[in-house]
């Protein structure tokens, strides 16, 4: 049988561990209702104009309160929504489908 000895002549002087990144399959209860808004296809223009209707094109929820000669920021709370991002590439999508596949003028919608 054969004996191995290890003798490690170390020549670096700084050790760096390994750095762990966070797992992307991690499991998340709003990836399932992410991937349904992602995937929704719109081609019907009914559907587009209500879908534009419906998701704002800017946050309304973002004001700036005055109060006893203060004026105070209140951020958009939009950004709270964790679907916030899927829902407005949605509406880029209905916008798109109604002014390419439909060739309607989407001016009305944009703000």
């Amino acid at each position: 049988m054969n004996v191995v000895n290890h003798t490690h002549s170390h020549t670096h002087t700084h050790y760096h561990p390994p750095k762990y990144k966070k797992k992307s399959n991690s499991f998340n209860i709003l990836n399932p209702l992410r991937r349904l808004v992602d995937e929704f296809q719109v081609k019907n223009a009914r559907l587009a104009h209500l879908i534009c209707q419906i998701i704002p094109c800017c946050c309304p929820f973002e004001r700036d309160i005055q109060l006893l000669g203060h004026t105070f920021h209140v951020p958009p709370l939009c950004k709270l929504n964790p679907l916030y991002d899927n829902f407005v590439f949605l509406r880029f999508r209905a916008l798109s489908y109604l002014s390419d596949e439909c060739g309607e003028d989407v001016t009305k919608y944009i703000c």
